[in-house]
C-alpha cells in the first residue's frame, strides 16, 4: 500500500491514546472503578482534592502500566515521577489533573502495523500514567435544555497516555496502529479497552508538508475520538481542511478541533494550549515512583503470549495459513478457544483445521451478527468441539449442526442432547433413504436422466432435493451413494 495518500502534500499523524486501566479501584483512591453506577456514586475525597487529603498511588495501576510498556517495547523507568497539570474545567473539581511529565513510566517502544503490504514499524515516544477527570454532560434529555450535569464518578480512574511518533502517513495507517495497540492492551490484560465506555479513546495531532519537505507543518489536533472508523473520517476531514487552506496560500494555526462526524468536518474548539500553559510541577504530596530491576522483570515473565508470537506458533505448529493464523489471533478469547477445541478433537493440524474452519465461518458469524464478544457468551470450546465431532463422525449434518452453534453460545449445553432433543440425528441407513431417493428421481426425469448418462452437473441439484425432503438429515454421504448407485449402478 503506498504511503502517499495526497497528491501535493505529506500526511504527517502522531497519535495519544487515553486507556483506562483494568483496576478495582481508583488511582490514587479506594473508591470503585465501576461503569454504569448512578452519577457521582463513585467518588472518594482524594479524587476531588478536598482539604487535609493525600493520594496514596494503587500499586495494580503500575504493574499494569509496566505490563503496557513491555508489550510494546518500551523502556521501563526505575523512576518516574507525578506531577500537577493544572488547568481549570467544570469536570475537574481540584483545578489540576495528577499526571506524569518530564520523567514519565515508560518511553522508546514500537509497534509494528499491518496495513496490508509491509508492516510499518510506528515509534511509541512515551506512556505515562494520569489520573482520568469527570464527565460534563450537556444531554438535553439528563440536563435539561440549557444546563449541564457534571458526573465525577470517572474522576481519578486510571489512565495510560500512549503517545507515538508522528510515523503515521495516512488515516488507513492511523485505524491500523489503533487496531493492533488495542488488541495488545487486551492480550496483555492491561484493559478492557470498550470504546463504547470511553476505555480507549485518542486524540490525532495532524499536519501537512510539501512532498520532500523535511520540516513539519503546524499541527492541529482533533479530541476525544472514540471509535476507529471516526478516526478515519476526522483525518480525512482534517487532510482536505488543511489542504484547501494551503493551497489558497493560507497558514495552518495551531488549534484543537472537534470532529463533527454529521457535517462530516472539523471544527474549532480553541486555540491550543502548550505545556507552559498547564503549569507543571512535581505534587507534593506523592513521592517519586521507584520500580526496581526485579519487580519489572517478575511483570516480564507474567506476559501472557502476544499477538504477533501467537500467529507465528498458529502458522509453524498447526500448519495455518497466515489469514487464518491472523483472524484467529485477532482476539485472546478466540485464540483460546480455538486452541482448546482443536485440542478436543484430538490435536494436530487435522483437527486445527477443523476448528478453526467451525470458529471463523460460525462462531465468528453468530457473534458479529450479535454485535457480542466472545468473552459474554456461555460458549464453552470442549461443547463445540463436541459438536464438530458428531458431524465428523455422520451423526448430524453440518447444516443441522450450524444453528446449534449460536445456541451454544447464547445459552451453552451439551450438543448430543440437544441433537437427541430435536431429532437432528443424521438419516445413513441406505434402506431409510431409498424411498426419498426414489421421490426425487421421480420428480426430475430429465435431471436424473442427465446424471444417469454421466453428467455431474445435475448431481448437486437432486443431492438438494434430498437433503430439503429429510429436513437436512440425510447424510450427504449415504445419500449420495443410494442415489448414484439408482442412477448408475454398481
Amino acid at each position: 500500500m503506498t504511503r502517499r495518500v495526497h497528491a501535493r502534500y505529506e500526511v504527517v499523524i502522531g497519535l495519544e491514546v487515553h486507556v483506562h486501566l483494568r483496576t478495582e479501584s481508583k488511582l490514587f483512591s479506594p473508591a470503585p472503578v465501576r461503569y454504569g453506577e448512578p452519577p457521582n456514586h463513585a467518588v472518594h475525597p482524594i479524587d476531588l482534592g478536598l482539604p487535609g487529603v493525600l493520594p496514596v498511588l494503587n500499586a495494580k495501576a503500575v504493574e499494569l502500566g509496566i505490563r503496557a510498556g513491555l508489550a510494546t517495547h518500551c523502556k521501563v523507568h526505575a523512576r518516574s515521577v507525578f506531577a500537577r497539570k493544572n488547568y481549570f474545567y467544570p469536570d475537574l473539581p481540584k483545578g489540576y489533573q495528577i499526571s506524569q511529565f518530564e520523567e514519565p513510566l515508560a518511553t522508546g517502544g514500537w509497534l509494528d502495523v499491518d496495513t496490508g503490504g509491509e508492516p510499518v514499524r510506528i515509534g511509541l515516544t512515551r506512556i505515562h500514567m494520569e489520573e482520568d477527570a469527570g464527565k460534563s454532560i450537556h444531554d438535553a434529555a439528563v440536563a435539561g435544555a440549557d444546563d449541564t450535569h457534571v458526573d465525577l464518578n470517572r474522576a481519578g480512574v486510571p489512565l495510560l497516555e500512549i503517545v507515538s511518533e508522528p510515523d503515521l502517513r495516512s488515516p488507513a495507517e492511523a485505524a491500523a496502529y489503533l487496531r493492533a495497540l488495542h488488541r495488545i492492551l487486551r492480550y496483555a490484560g492491561v484493559s478492557d479497552a470498550d470504546l463504547e465506555k470511553g476505555q480507549f479513546r485518542c486524540d490525532a495531532n495532524l499536519s501537512l508538508r510539501p512532498h520532500g519537505e523535511t520540516r513539519l507543518g503546524t499541527r492541529t489536533e482533533l479530541k476525544n475520538l472514540n471509535s476507529f472508523r471516526f478516526v478515519e473520517e476526522a483525518l480525512h476531514a482534517e487532510i482536505a481542511r488543511q489542504a484547501a487552506l494551503l493551497d489558497r496560500g493560507g497558514r495552518v494555526q495551531q488549534c484543537t478541533l472537534h470532529y463533527d462526524a454529521e457535517r462530516k468536518a472539523t471544527r474549532v474548539m480553541r486555540l491550543k494550549e502548550n505545556s507552559d500553559d498547564y503549569r507543571y510541577f512535581p505534587d507534593p504530596d506523592l513521592i517519586p515512583l521507584v520500580v526496581d530491576e526485579a519487580a519489572i522483570e517478575a511483570v516480564r515473565q507474567a506476559l501472557p503470549e502476544l499477538p504477533e508470537a501467537k500467529r507465528a506458533r498458529f502458522e509453524e505448529h498447526y500448519g495455518l495459513s497466515p489469514y487464518d493464523a491472523r483472524l484467529l489471533a485477532e482476539s485472546r478469547a478466540v485464540a483460546d478457544c480455538f486452541e482448546a477445541v482443536a485440542a478436543a478433537l484430538g490435536g494436530g493440524a487435522k483437527a486445527a483445521k477443523s476448528a478453526a474452519n467451525w470458529i471463523q465461518r460460525d462462531v465468528l458469524q453468530a457473534l458479529g451478527e450479535r454485535g457480542l464478544e466472545l468473552e459474554a457468551t456461555r460458549l464453552e470450546p470442549a461443547a463445540l468441539g463436541r459438536l464438530i465431532a458428531l458431524v465428523e463422525a455422520g451423526r448430524v449434518t453440518a447444516a443441522n449442526a450450524r444453528p446449534l452453534v449460536a445456541e451454544l453460545l447464547e445459552h451453552g449445553g451439551d450438543p448430543e442432547a440437544l441433537v437427541r432433543e430435536r431429532g437432528l440425528e443424521a438419516v445413513s441407513d441406505a434402506g431409510a433413504l431409498e424411498a426419498t431417493v426414489e421421490e426425487v428421481i421421480a420428480a426430475h426425469p430429465a435431471v436424473a436422466e442427465q446424471v444417469r448418462a454421466g453428467e455431474d452437473k445435475g448431481l448437486h441439484f437432486l443431492m438438494g432435493q434430498i437433503m430439503r425432503r429429510t429436513g437436512g438429515k440425510a447424510s450427504p454421504a449415504a445419500a449420495r451413494e443410494v442415489l448414484l448407485r439408482r442412477l448408475r449402478g454398481g
